[in-house]
């Protein structure tokens, strides 16, 4: 797991706390709304449609909408839908795998240090955080 999340991830995250619950946003209006363009909102937000989050309607009346409690939804969830599996036990070093036998010599303290960071964002509901501004 990188210790930085991706400009994805970031957009994801600004469509979920953007979109009103009940309410169907157009892209143009949420891209704008989270500082992206429609292109590249549909990328952000393909992986939340997967995941049942958000509805994707086509056509002239189409848009987003939220389709889950943002409550029952964690900043990992996010991540994890958007960048992948973050339990994938690579090295804090180097981009290999980080074995028992021949570990860095980090791997205890990263071990114990990635632990608390993938349960201290697993615990934050998306309904915690606040919009921020788009950039």
């Amino acid at each position: 797991m990188r210790l930085e999340i991706t400009r994805r991830t970031d957009l994801a995250t600004r469509a979920l706390l953007a979109l009103d619950p009940g309410r169907r946003t157009k892209a143009a209006a949420l891209a704008e709304a989270v500082g992206t363009t429609a292109g590249f909102l549909s990328q952000a937000v393909s992986p939340l449609v997967a995941r049942g989050w958000v509805g994707s309607d086509p056509g002239p009346t189409g848009g987003y909408r939220l389709l889950v409690d943002l409550e029952d939804v964690s900043v990992l969830d996010v991540i994890e839908a958007v960048e992948g599996p973050t339990d994938d036990g690579r090295c804090v070093l180097e981009d290999r795998p980080c074995a028992a036998q021949g570990p860095c010599a980090l791997h205890q303290p990263w071990v114990h240090a990635r632990a608390e960071l993938l349960a201290r964002l697993a615990a934050t509901p998306l309904a915690t955080l606040s919009a921020a501004p788009a950039r």
